[in-house]
């Protein structure tokens, strides 16, 4: 079973997809920086605060599904 009984649930899909688009942004980031491709300064902050503000809204919407009655 492993990995697909563990994604049957539509909720913990969600909850992986978020967590993975995370993860990569946080590792776009970080190439970044360490290969010196893009300037990390100040001027990344409010991309980075929409980023995460958009995935906390994200979530949120995700667990207000979860409380939904099914069909």
């Amino acid at each position: 079973m492993g990995i697909q009984s563990y994604f049957e649930s539509d909720l913990r899909f969600y909850y992986a997809v978020g967590g993975f688009v995370i993860l990569v942004f946080i590792s776009g980031i970080a190439v970044s920086a360490i290969l010196e491709l893009a300037v990390i300064d100040q001027r990344l902050i409010p991309l980075i605060v929409g980023f995460f503000l958009f995935m906390f809204v994200y979530f949120i919407s995700v667990s207000v599904q979860a409380l939904e009655p099914d069909s």
